[in-house]
Formats: structure tokens, sequence, C-alpha cells
């Protein structure tokens, strides 16, 4: 597995400020994809918005992706250590994730792109 944070998803409840936020403190470049806003550089997308809609209970937070070479196993290891998965498994286009919680809480995504998908 990865130790590294491969990518990050801002989830928030009102994204238009949330861009603007992000845009005007620190000069990140955000562009429309058909997957929605992704903040980028010249080496490509490091990161997303995930709007909240009404009523969705979870907090606003960043989610650091962490990739793994099977987010299956990953999912069961991380439940085995005392996690809890926050959303099960989503195929993407472009990968797999499962986000989990961590024994205190902390929220992370299992990251498994699609060229390793068996």
């Amino acid at each position: 597995m990865s130790h590294k944070f491969v990518f990050h998803d801002v989830r928030t409840a009102d994204l238009a400020a949330s861009r603007r936020f992000y845009t005007e403190l620190f000069g990140w470049a955000v562009d429309d994809t058909p997957a929605g806003p992704m903040f980028g550089d010249d080496n490509g997308a490091w990161g997303g918005f995930t709007p909240l809609s009404d009523g969705d209970a979870r907090r606003p937070q960043w989610i650091p992706y962490v990739q793994v070479s099977d987010v299956d196993a990953a999912a069961r290891r991380a439940v085995a250590l005392g996690g809890r998965i926050v959303k099960p498994r989503t195929d993407l286009p472009p990968g797999s994730v499962t986000v989990v919680d961590e024994p205190g809480g902390a929220t992370l995504a299992l990251w498994q792109p699609a060229d390793r998908r068996g």
C-alpha cells in the first residue's frame, strides 16, 4: 500500500462559497469537468468538490485519498483494525473508492485506480 495521499476531496454544504474561498485564499485553479469542479495544476487534477445535499448528516470536511492495490482487501483490513465503512465501494471510470472512518473518527478514502482493477 502507498503511504501518500493521492487526491483530496472537500465535502461542502456551499460549493460556490468553498470554491471562491480556496481560489481567493491560495490562488488554486479550479476546472469544471464532467465529474464536477476539480482543483488542478500542470500535473492534472489533485482534488475535487463533493456538494452535500440538504439533509445530509455528514459534516463538511476534507477527505484525503490513499491509493491501495486492492480496495476490498484494504477495507476489510481497516474494519479489522477498528475502522468502520462510511461509504461502501463505489466504482467510477477512473477507479474504485471506499470511504472509512479510522478508530479515532478521522475519515479517509481508500482508492484503487481503474488500471489496477482485476
